[in-house]
């Protein structure tokens, strides 16, 4: 499990974007479900996931992440934190977060995060 969250965060958030799409179908389940704060269900799907991913790299112009702790594993969970880095309008940013996703086989199925806004 320790190898498919490094792929998840190297191969979806650190990849390039014209690849997110297969990354996405080869790291999540079909059935994936993401949950983002005050969005709980955000994401069905890799397709979704996706879409949502590229939508935040976008906004966060170069933005990168680096593992900081973990990936923890307990059972079928993988817990992990990250800093993000990047640009927004124009200027610096740096973010934290914790991520906690539930395997299912060889992927994960499902994903909650905790992150600080880089936008605030």
């Amino acid at each position: 499990m320790d190898t498919l969250y490094r792929r998840w965060l190297d191969e979806l958030w650190n990849g390039e974007l014209e690849h997110l799409d297969r990354a996405a179908e080869d790291i999540v389940t079909a059935d994936f479900v993401g949950h983002w704060p005050r969005h709980p269900g955000l994401a069905h799907g890799p397709g979704q996931l996706a879409a949502i991913v590229r939508q935040g790299r976008e906004m966060i112009e170069n933005s990168e992440f680096e593992l900081v702790v973990g990936p923890v594993v307990h059972g079928d969970l993988v817990a992990a934190r990250w800093v993000g880095r990047g640009r927004y309008e124009g200027r610096p940013v740096t973010f934290h977060g914790h991520d906690l996703l539930r395997v299912d086989g060889d992927r994960f199925a499902e994903y909650w995060v905790i992150a600080e806004d880089p936008t605030a």
